[in-house]
């Protein structure tokens, strides 16, 4: 099964809340985790990543706190998910060449690839301001990516 890992989820959570407020706002680790209710110690670790990854900014002292390092309709969901859980890669061969043994005879590794491609096209285009507008139904405002130049089209009715 495809899955994100929880922090991931939480992450995505607090970056959501980040968005709804005002730009610039300014949220410590215990107030972010008693407004969405997530455990302290996980809101602190995500945090701490995605400063790390330059999505959110760290401020210090009696006014401190983090906020989001851009607007959020410049942060995608690929670069959140990158952030917390590394490359977005859904076989070995698609992280990268050299990660495979087989990869040179693999029958499968091209097809791969373009799945690949296509679901992180995808998640780059999604934003954190779409996801924050469209809460109430989030595939009404997410328009499939523009398509890759020089990628095959995928046929009508099939899915990926």
């Amino acid at each position: 099964m495809l899955r994100l890992g929880k922090l991931t989820d939480y992450g995505i959570v607090l970056l959501a809340t980040f968005a709804e407020r005002p730009a610039g706002t300014t949220c410590t680790a215990r107030e972010l985790a008693e407004t969405t209710r997530l455990p302290f110690p996980a809101v602190g670790k995500v945090l701490k990543t995605l400063a790390q990854a330059e999505l959110l900014v760290s401020h210090r002292g009696a006014k401190g706190g983090y906020a989001l390092a851009r607007p959020p309709e410049t942060i995608s969901v690929a670069e959140i998910i990158e952030a917390l859980e590394g490359p977005i890669a859904l076989m070995e061969c698609s992280a990268g060449p050299g990660h495979c043994q087989k990869e040179a005879s693999c029958h499968v590794r091209d097809p791969w690839q373009r799945i690949q491609s296509t679901i992180r096209a995808t998640l780059a285009h999604v934003t954190l301001a779409g996801l924050v507008r469209s809460s109430a139904d989030p595939l009404l405002q997410l328009a499939p990516p523009p398509h890759e130049a020089g990628a095959p089209a995928a046929p009508r009715g099939d899915h990926v």
